[in-house]
């Protein structure tokens, strides 16, 4: 299993919440206030469910909005080095084409991964775990294409689904999986490890207790 990356000190979640809510953002690569705000709330977001070992329901003025996410990444061209980015960036690249509730499994998948203490803290280091040995644990993040979202009407989806499993409003409907495959393919591991779920396009899985 992969190593998990050492996690850090972080303040209080009250705090947290009222830095994000009363400081400027440093985060100059999206110069929408409504975006810099967003990527604050989906930093702490973020930090708190892996901190937690998983989401939880949040008070509304802590969740991420609608128009918040869609100004990070309005186009799905902003650089992946942020929470919302990364998430609906996968959902996208995982899912495009499928039902909605497909692209929430994955989402539920990466979500699942980022509360474990098996896999990185944070959600781009989910994402992109594996790229410095090329054994991606996504497979678009090593395919050597082009990262950026095309079809818009699929990245919104995509991106709105992020926005819930980060505010903790998205049911987890994998029950817990912590990988998925493709119907098309049978990958070494499937046979070892409990398949929690089916759906149409995927199967999932969590490792033996």
């Amino acid at each position: 299993m992969p190593t998990p990356l050492p996690r850090l000190l972080l303040p209080s979640f009250a705090g947290l919440i009222a830095l994000a809510l009363s400081l400027p953002s440093a985060l100059a690569d999206n110069t929408s206030p409504g975006a810099a705000v967003a990527m604050q709330k989906a930093e702490i977001l973020e930090s708190r469910a892996s901190d937690a070992g998983g989401v939880q329901p949040l008070p509304s003025g802590v969740r991420l909005s609608r128009d918040g996410v869609r100004a990070v990444d309005p186009r799905g061209q902003a650089p992946l080095n942020d929470a919302v980015s990364c998430l609906a960036r996968s959902i996208y690249w995982e899912a495009k084409g499928t039902p909605r509730g497909e692209m929430e499994a994955v989402a539920n998948v990466v979500m699942n991964r980022l509360g474990s203490s098996r896999f990185p803290s944070t959600l781009c280091g989910v994402v992109q775990e594996g790229s410095e040995t090329g054994r991606c644990q996504f497979s678009w993040w090593c395919d050597g294409r082009p990262d950026e979202a095309h079809e818009m009407a699929e990245y919104a989806t995509a991106r709105e689904i992020a926005r819930l499993a980060l505010n903790g409003q998205l049911a987890d409907r994998t029950h817990g999986a912590l990988f998925f495959h493709h119907k098309g393919i049978t990958p070494s591991w499937a046979s070892s490890f409990i398949r929690t779920m089916q759906s149409r396009e995927f199967d999932f899985y969590r490792p033996p207790s």
